[in-house]
C-alpha cells in the first residue's frame, strides 16, 4: 500500500493487542510443555587423544618435533575420517554390543582437531548420559589402536578420559521460548499490517482529505456499548437519541462537534438545508440525523427534521411519530396542508415529518418541482432542516435531493466502509454539483481512537452551548 502511516498502522494494531498477547501466550505455554514433558534430553561425552610420534633413539629433537606436528596437522582430516570409519565404528559397536549401525553412530558422533594443535576431540551424543561416556572412551580407544597400526605412531594416548556428563545438551528451553514469543509477536502484527494493507475500508478518516478530496467534518464515537448509572442502577443505552438522553457524555460531544463544524463551514453562506446520506445501508445515516436535529434544537434552533427514504425511512420509529401519513402524502396534497403532516416531537423545538405512505416512484416524486418548492418553503418556516436520505450508491433519491439542499453529509461507518464505495459516492454528487460538506465517520472504536475530540478543524475545547 502506497504512503502507509505508521501511526495509523500502530492505531490499527491496537485491536489486534489481545490476540498477539493470546497468541504469545499460548506459543510460549506450549514451547515450555513441550520442552518439559515431550523433547528427549540428550547428553554428550568427550575424549581427547593426542598425537606425537618419536624418533628411532627415543630422543626428540626441535626439529624432529616441529616435522611430526606439520605432519600430524596435514593428516589431520585423515584422522578424523578414520574414526568415523566403518573400520572403528563398527568394532566399537561389536565391543559394545550396540543397537545401532555404523551409519546411525556416526551420525552423533563428531570428530575434530584443537586448533594449532596435534590433539583429536571425539565427542558423542546420546538419550544416556553413560552410554555416551562409554561410547566416546571405546571409539577413542579402538582409534588409537588403529592409528599406530596404519601409521606406526608410538606414542598416540588418550590425553582426557571422557567424564559423564548430566547436563543435557540440548537444553535450550529459554532460548525457544523466547524465540516462540517473538515469532508469535512477529506473525500476528505480520498478519495484521497485511490485512491492513488490504483492508480498503476507512479508517479514522486516513488520508480522505488527500484520496477523495473530502474533509471529515466528524467523527461520532461508538456508544452502543456505553454504560450508564440512573437511579444507582447500570444498564445499557439502547435508545438512540443519546444527544437527549446523555447530553453530556463523549457521544453527545461528538454530535455537537459535527453541527459546530457544519457552522463554521457556512460562514459565508446560510446555512438552512442539510442532506445526510451513505454509500451502503445501515451505516447509521439516521442515528447522526436524529441525534445532529436534537442538537441543533438543543442550541435555540428551530429543527425539522424529514424523512427522505420513501422506502425503509426509520425516523418515526426513533421519534415516536405516527407513519399514517409524512412526506410521500403531503407531496400527493396542497403544500399549504403541510401543517397536517409535520408532527411535533416531545424535544422541544423539534418537529418530524416522517417518510408516509410507499410511493410507487420515490425518485420521480423526489425530483418533482413541487418537492423542490416543498423544500424552499420549509427553510423559510425553520432555522435548521435535516433531511435524512437514501444510501447514494444504487439509488438516486439522495442525488435528486441533494441539488435542492445547502450542504451534504456522508456518513461512513469506520472502519466498515469501503473507501471505493465512498468514492462512488462523492463521484455521484459531483456530477450533480452537489456542495458536500464532508464525511460524517460512524462509530469509532473508543479503543482505537485516543483522540476523541479531533476533527477536521482541529482539537478546540467542548462545545457547552447546549
Amino acid at each position: 500500500m502506497e504512503d502507509t502511516n505508521i501511526k495509523e498502522f500502530l492505531t490499527y494494531l491496537k485491536k489486534y493487542i489481545p490476540a498477539i498477547i493470546l497468541i504469545a501466550g499460548l506459543a510460549t505455554f506450549g514451547t515450555f510443555l513441550y520442552e518439559k514433558k515431550v523433547k528427549t534430553p540428550i547428553y554428550q561425552s568427550t575424549a581427547k587423544v593426542v598425537l606425537v610420534q618419536q624418533n628411532e633413539n627415543n630422543a626428540t629433537t626441535s626439529s624432529a618435533a616441529l616435522n611430526d606436528y606439520n605432519v600430524n596437522q596435514k593428516l589431520a582430516g585423515t584422522y578424523t575420517e578414520i574414526a568415523k570409519s566403518e573400520l572403528v565404528l563398527g568394532q566399537v559397536i561389536t565391543d559394545l554390543n550396540l543397537d545401532t549401525s555404523v551409519k546411525e553412530l556416526s551420525k552423533n558422533l563428531t570428530v575434530s582437531t584443537v586448533e594449532g594443535t596435534t590433539i583429536l576431540t571425539i565427542s558423542v551424543k546420546n538419550k544416556s548420559a553413560e552410554e555416551a561416556t562409554k561410547i566416546a572412551n571405546k571409539i577413542a580407544e579402538v582409534f588409537t589402536k588403529e592409528i599406530t597400526a596404519i601409521y606406526k605412531l608410538d606414542n598416540v594416548s588418550l590425553l582426557d578420559e571422557a567424564k559423564t556428563n548430566n547436563n543435557p545438551v540440548n537444553n535450550t528451553t529459554i532460548r525457544d521460548i523466547i524465540i516462540a514469543g517473538f515469532l508469535a509477536v512477529f506473525g500476528v502484527t505480520a498478519l495484521a499490517f497485511l490485512i491492513f494493507c488490504l483492508d480498503d475500508t476507512v479508517k479514522h478518516g486516513q488520508n480522505l482529505e488527500t484520496t477523495l478530496g473530502v474533509p471529515v467534518a466528524g467523527k461520532i464515537i461508538d456508544g452502543s456499548t456505553k454504560k450508564r448509572k440512573k437511579n444507582n442502577v447500570k444498564k445499557l443505552i439502547s435508545d438512540e437519541l443519546v444527544v437527549e438522553d446523555q447530553p453530556k457524555s463523549v457521544v453527545s460531544e461528538s454530535i455537537k462537534n459535527l453541527r459546530t463544524n457544519l457552522q463554521f463551514t457556512s460562514v459565508d453562506q446560510d446555512l438552512k438545508t442539510i442532506l445526510l446520506t451513505s454509500s451502503n445501508a445501515s451505516e447509521g445515516k439516521s442515528y447522526v440525523a436524529s441525534n445532529l436535529a436534537v442538537s441543533f434544537a438543543q442550541a435555540d434552533k428551530r429543527v425539522l427534521i424529514v424523512d427522505c427514504d420513501l422506502r425503509k425511512g426509520r425516523l418515526h420509529k426513533i421519534f415516536g411519530a405516527v407513519n399514517t401519513y409524512g412526506l410521500s402524502n403531503l407531496l400527493a396534497d396542497d403544500l399549504n396542508n403541510a401543517y397536517r403532516y409535520i408532527q411535533k416531537t416531545n424535544i422541544k423545538g423539534l418537529d418530524i415529518l416522517p417518510r408516509g405512505t410507499y410511493p410507487p416512484n420515490p425518485s420521480e416524486l423526489l425530483g418533482s418541482k413541487k418537492n423542490a418548492e416543498l423544500v424552499n418553503r420549509l427553510k423559510s418556516q425553520y432555522d435548521i432542516v435535516i433531511f435524512d436520505g437514501t444510501p447514494s450508491n444504487g439509488l438516486a433519491d439522495s442525488i435528486v435531493m441533494s441539488t435542492l439542499v445547502d450542504q451534504v453529509l456522508i456518513i461512513a461507518h469506520d472502519s466498515v466502509t469501503k473507501s471505493s464505495a465512498l468514492a462512488e459516492t462523492k463521484a455521484s454528487l459531483d456530477k450533480v454539483n452537489a456542495k458536500i460538506a464532508g464525511v460524517v465517520l460512524n462509530r469509532i472504536s473508543r479503543k482505537g481512537n485516543n483522540r476523541y475530540y479531533y476533527y477536521y478543524y482541529g482539537d478546540k475545547k467542548h462545545d457547552r452551548s447546549a
